[in-house]
C-alpha cells in the first residue's frame, strides 16, 4: 500500500489512542478505500500518478465526488476519472442505490400501516427490524433529492433514436389501490451510447399525459430525434407527431405482428407469420414495400382484416429501413425498452403495492439510475462509424464529443 498517504496514516494512528474519537474507524476506512481505488486505477492504466511509463495506456483526468454509506458512516470518496473510457470502483455495489430505495419503500410501508407477511419476511431477511420513523424520513429525503435531480437533469447533445413505453405498478392513492402508468423514454446519443432520458408516473397512459411528458423532455434539452419507436398507442403516436415534429415514427414490429395474427385463425397463424416476415427479410425499404404489396395480394382474399392492418401500416412498420442496416435489429421494435421494463417489474413486484406515489417514484427512479450507471460503463450500443451515417457528422468529431461528454 505504498500509495497510502503516510501523513494521513500518522494522523489516524494518533487518533486511535483517543478512545473518545468515534470517527477513527470512518476516517481509516476512507483512507483505505481511497488508496484501493488509486491502486486499481494505476493497475488499469499501467502507471502511478505522475509516473512516466512506456506501458501507460491511459491518463487520469481529475476526480468525481461520491458519497458511500457504510456501517461505519458516510464516506466522501473521490473517484478517479480517466481521459479515455470510464472507471467504476469494483468495491462499490452498482445496485446499492436501488436496494436502498427498496428498503425505504418497505420501511415506509410499515410507517403507513400497510405491512403484509411478504413485507415482514423481506425486512427480516434484510435484518432491518426496529427502524425508526426519523431514520426512514432521513433515508427517503436523501434518495428523493438524488432521484429528482436525475429525473430533471438537462439532456446534452442530440438523440437520433428514442424509444417510448409504459408499465403499470400498483400504487395506493386516495384510500384505494390503482394501477398507475410509469412512462419511460430511453435514447441513443449521436455518439452511440444508450441513456435513460426520462420517466414519470401518472394516473393513466392517455394522450394528454404522453404529450406533457414529451414536452418536458424537450424543455430539458431533447433534440435531434430522427426516429421515435413505440407501440401503436394512439395518444402516444399523436403526441410524437405534435411534439417531435420532423421525426419519423416506427411502429413496434413485435406488437404489429401480434395485431395481424389476432385477425387470423390459430390454425393459419404460423403460415401467415412466415409469409409476412418475408417483407422484413428484404435488403432495403423499397424492396420491402414491394414485397408487402405482393403479400397483401396473396392473402387479402382469405384474411381481409389482417391484410388491411398490414396495408395501412406500410409506412410506419418499415420506417426503420430508412436508417443504417446495422441498426435495424435494435430499432425495429421496443424490445430494448421492454427488457428494461421487465427488470422494473421484477424489482417492483417485491414491494407489491407502493404505499404512495412518492415511494414509487423513489424506487423506480433508483432502478433507472442504476441502469444508466451500467450503460455508462458498458460498450457503445452503436459504433461511431454507423452513427456518422445517421447524423451526417464525421466519426472523428463524434469521438471527440464522446470524450467531452465523459
Amino acid at each position: 500500500m505504498a500509495s497510502i498517504d503516510r501523513i494521513s496514516l500518522l494522523e489516524l494512528l494518533r487518533k486511535s489512542g483517543n478512545e473518545g474519537d468515534i470517527d477513527f474507524l470512518r476516517e481509516a476506512m476512507q483512507v483505505l478505500v481511497q488508496s484501493l481505488m488509486e491502486a486499481e486505477v494505476a493497475a488499469d492504466i499501467g502507471a502511478e500518478r505522475y509516473e512516466r511509463n512506456a506501458e501507460r495506456v491511459n491518463q487520469r483526468n481529475g476526480y468525481r465526488e461520491r458519497r458511500w454509506d457504510t456501517r461505519v458512516g458516510t464516506l466522501d470518496l473521490k473517484i478517479p476519472k480517466l481521459r479515455k473510457g470510464s472507471y467504476f470502483p469494483s468495491l462499490l455495489e452498482p445496485r446499492k442505490r436501488a436496494e436502498k430505495a427498496l428498503l425505504s419503500v418497505v420501511q415506509e410501508a410499515y410507517v403507513h400501516g400497510v405491512s403484509t407477511r411478504k413485507v415482514d419476511d423481506l425486512v427480516e431477511a434484510l435484518g432491518m427490524k426496529g427502524i425508526s420513523k426519523s431514520e426512514v424520513s432521513r433515508i427517503c429525503k436523501e434518495l428523493d433529492e438524488t432521484v429528482l435531480a436525475f429525473k430533471n437533469r438537462y439532456l446534452e447533445g442530440e438523440y437520433p433514436y428514442v424509444w417510448f413505453d409504459a408499465t403499470f405498478p400498483k400504487v395506493r392513492e386516495g384510500g384505494r389501490v390503482c394501477g398507475m402508468a410509469l412512462v419511460v423514454a430511453i435514447g441513443i446519443r449521436e455518439t452511440g451510447e444508450r441513456e435513460v432520458l426520462g420517466f414519470d408516473l401518472g394516473m393513466s397512459e392517455d394522450g394528454a399525459f404522453w404529450t406533457a411528458f414529451l414536452r418536458q423532455l424537450v424543455s430539458r434539452g431533447l433534440r435531434g430525434v430522427k426516429l421515435a419507436i413505440s407501440d401503436a398507442h394512439e395518444g402516444l403516436r399523436k403526441s410524437i407527431a405534435e411534439v417531435l415534429a420532423g421525426a419519423s415514427w416506427q411502429r413496434c414490429r413485435v406488437h404489429f405482428m401480434r395485431n395481424i395474427l389476432s385477425q387470423v385463425p390459430k390454425s393459419s397463424q404460423a403460415m401467415v407469420s412466415s409469409i409476412v416476415r418475408t417483407i422484413f427479410a428484404q435488403p432495403n425499404q423499397s424492396a420491402a414495400k414491394e414485397q408487402l404489396r405482393l403479400v397483401v395480394q396473396q392473402l387479402e382474399r382469405k384474411f381481409p382484416k389482417a391484410m388491411d392492418i398490414l396495408e395501412q401500416a406500410e409506412t410506419d412498420v418499415l420506417a426503420y429501413m430508412a436508417f443504417p442496416a446495422e441498426h435495424w435489429r435494435q430499432i425495429h421494435s421496443t424490445n430494448p425498452l421492454e427488457r428494461l421494463n421487465r427488470e422494473i417489474r421484477r424489482r417492483s413486484d417485491v414491494v407489491g403495492i407502493f404505499p404512495n406515489r412518492e415511494s414509487a417514484i423513489r424506487l423506480l427512479g433508483a432502478i433507472l439510475m442504476e441502469q444508466q450507471d451500467e450503460w455508462m460503463v458498458s460498450r457503445r450500443y452503436f459504433s461511431l462509424e454507423s452513427m456518422a451515417k445517421v447524423t451526417g457528422k464525421d466519426a472523428n468529431l463524434l469521438s471527440a464529443q464522446s470524450l467531452l461528454q465523459k
